[in-house]
């Protein structure tokens, strides 16, 4: 059994299937917080998010950690979520490919027996393919860009359309392992005692 109770504060199936796939077991408590009509640097931005996702839920729960995450992705200097109509995806795709963007990842862990928080932005360069006009329709009419940030994903069907990332995977999935242990670290718990 793990030593302590894992809530996740998000609703994204791939994030929590990265922790299942590490070995943990947390709960999900979505958190509800808005993501728009926010301000400020793509990075502040997702670090913002990904604090208030997991204080919202953190007040709710008692002896626990609990993981919030946001993720946008950066272009031309501007902060990019989730597209809000297909037009919007398809103009997105246009505007990305045969260019590189980064995917700001803010993560932040809240440990409700203690009060303490931790929290780091972890960022991976995406060097988007070029693919066609036809094969933008497909993927956006397939739904899939109107759910994830930045209106890609590494792990579903534009995986064919991204010719590599400079970074963490994770990252680009919806969380850092790498950043979630040191964040963990930072609040004394190791991540194998969560196994």
């Amino acid at each position: 059994m793990p030593s302590r109770r894992l809530v996740l504060a998000s609703a994204s199936p791939a994030r929590l299937r990265l922790l299942r796939d590490a070995g943990l077991s947390p709960e999900v408590l979505v958190s509800g917080v808005p993501e728009d009509g926010h301000t400020g640097s793509p990075t502040q931005l997702a670090l913002d998010l990904a604090v208030r996702k997991a204080e919202a839920v953190a007040c709710g729960v008692d002896d626990a950690l609990v993981i919030g995450c946001d993720s946008l992705l950066e272009l031309d200097g501007a902060a990019l979520g989730k597209p809000e109509t297909a037009d919007e995806a398809v103009a997105r795709w246009h505007a990305m490919r045969g260019r590189s963007g980064t995917l700001h990842t803010g993560h932040c862990v809240v440990d409700t027996a203690t009060g303490a928080s931790a929290s780091a932005v972890c960022s991976t360069v995406v060097r988007f393919g070029m693919p066609s006009d036809d094969e933008v329709a497909a993927y956006v009419a397939s739904g899939e860009p109107l759910q994830v940030a930045g209106a890609f994903t590494l792990d579903g069907r534009s995986a064919p359309f991204l010719d590599g990332i400079d970074g963490d995977a994770g990252n680009v999935i919806g969380l850092s392992l790498p950043t979630l242990r040191a964040l963990l670290a930072k609040l004394g718990v190791s991540l194998v005692d969560l196994w």
